[in-house]
């Protein structure tokens, strides 16, 4: 496994892959790594022949200077969490070599970044277009992997990829859960003993809450979840919203749409946790 910190390096290695024919499959990470990255590293690996693996944390697309502060950071972890995998190559860039000058490139994602995380991370999904763009530029990847538990990112990259015309599949990677539930996440390692303790009530709600959507309607399911998690100690919801799976945009009754998740944001006192059940997703 090599690692690379400059982008010079990077393009001296990228050209002779891409020379020599191979399939780069690329796992954009900012760190802080757990086997929730690892799994997409082995979907790459067996998808590519060469995988490519960026630890960078991307200040822009942080609207809160705290959490970018707090966001856990240990190079040498995450390298050796990488050895054993199909892992070839890692890129680890600093800001300067992301961003040698200021990116004030604007995107338009129309209504799919407007909500949720959008709305409660203004800028967010902006930063995340720049700098998955900038790196995309950078690897020229065939494929790239991401996971399920950021739903909406998903989207708002696959809407990137359309707009700046890459030849890059997205593929999408089923979310990685502790023996508890609770969704494989950079930040659960800054949770308390205590909120830890709780912190698997969020998924066991989302779970139950598929049972009670059986019987019940959109308000009453997100009325259930809210109010389930809400009562725990130290839990509380930022938002919780029943969405078509494609457009993002709120459902109003079952029939809506044949394509229905839920979308969830919880602080763990201050730790900021987010994951997504599918309620209803017919394919045509």
């Amino acid at each position: 496994m090599e690692v690379l910190e400059s982008s010079a390096a990077l393009a001296d290695r990228i050209r002779e892959l891409k020379a020599s024919g191979k399939i780069i499959g690329f796992v954009p990470t900012m760190g802080a790594l757990h086997e929730g990255h690892i799994s997409l590293v082995e979907e790459a690996g067996m998808q590519s022949d060469v995988v490519v693996v960026s630890i960078f944390v991307n200040p822009t697309q942080f609207n809160n200077p705290d959490d970018l502060k707090r966001y856990p950071r240990d190079l040498q972890k995450d390298l050796d969490l990488l050895k054993p995998t199909p892992c070839e190559l890692v890129f680890a860039p600093t800001v300067k070599d992301i961003y040698p000058e200021p990116d004030n490139r604007f995107f338009d994602f129309g209504l799919i970044d407007k909500v949720m995380e959008g709305f409660y991370r203004p800028g967010h999904f902006n930063g995340v277009a720049q700098v998955v763009s900038r790196l995309f530029d950078l690897v020229k990847p065939d494929k790239a992997f991401f996971g399920l538990k950021d739903f909406q990112q998903l989207a708002v990259i696959n809407d990137m990829v359309r707009q700046l015309k890459y030849d890059i599949e997205i593929v999408p990677c089923a979310i990685i859960r502790e023996p508890d539930g609770l969704a494989m996440s950079s930040r659960n390692q800054l949770l308390t003993a205590a909120q830890r303790k709780n912190a698997p009530i969020i998924a066991q709600t989302l779970f139950d809450s598929c049972n009670f959507a059986k019987s019940n309607s959109i308000n009453g399911t997100v009325e259930f979840v809210t109010q389930s998690i809400n009562s725990a100690p130290e839990l509380e919801v930022e938002y919780f919203e029943i969405v078509d799976g494609d457009t993002l945009q709120s459902v109003q009754n079952w029939e809506e749409s044949d394509y229905i998740v839920g979308c969830i944001a919880v602080f763990a006192g201050e730790i900021r946790l987010i994951d997504n059940v599918i309620y209803k997703k017919n394919m045509s």
